[in-house]
C-alpha cells in the first residue's frame, strides 16, 4: 500500500489488520490519539498510520489539535500560548510534534485548545494526514 503525500508502503499482516480494526470509534473511524496508540501495537511509525488508513478505508478523526474532527475544546491557556509566542517569536505556524513536545509540560488538551483557540497553526501532521501547505481551518487537510 502507498499514499500519494507520503510515499509510504506498508504491508499489514491480517493481525495488525484486526489491531487496528479493534481501535475505531463507532462511526469506524479512528481517532488521531488511538491511531498514535496503533502505531505502537502495529510496530509502524506514526508518519505511516494515514497511508495504512487510506488503503483500509478507514478515515482519521478528532485531531488533539482542532486541525479537523469533533473534539471540544476549551479556552485558550494564555501562560501556554504567551510561552508559544516566547519560543518562536513571530512563527505561527508549527509543525504538530511542537505542540505534542509541549504538552508534555502541562497537557495535550490545554495546547490543543490553546492552538484551536488562537492565531497558531499546525503544519505537518506526525500520522501523514496533512502537510505544510495545509493548516487549520482546510477542513480538507484530512485526506484519510
Amino acid at each position: 500500500m502507498s499514499s500519494i503525500d507520503d510515499n509510504v508502503k506498508v504491508s499489514l499482516s491480517e493481525k495488525q489488520k484486526q489491531i487496528i480494526k479493534n481501535h475505531l470509534n463507532d462511526n469506524g473511524k479512528l481517532s488521531c490519539i488511538k491511531a498514535f496508540k496503533v502505531a505502537r501495537l502495529i510496530d509502524v511509525e506514526p508518519f505511516a498510520i494515514s497511508a495504512i488508513t487510506k488503503s483500509l478505508n478507514i478515515r482519521i478523526t478528532d485531531c488533539e489539535l482542532g486541525v479537523f474532527g469533533n473534539l471540544e475544546f476549551s479556552n485558550k491557556d494564555e501562560n501556554i500560548y504567551n510561552d508559544l509566542v516566547q519560543q518562536y517569536e513571530k512563527e505561527k505556524k508549527l509543525d504538530c510534534k511542537v505542540y505534542w513536545d509541549e504538552a508534555k509540560k502541562s497537557s495535550l488538551h490545554k495546547v490543543g485548545s490553546t492552538v484551536k483557540n488562537s492565531d497558531f497553526e499546525v503544519i505537518n501532521c506526525q500520522l501523514g494526514c496533512f502537510r505544510l501547505k495545509e493548516s487549520k481551518g482546510d477542513k480538507n487537510g484530512s485526506k484519510s
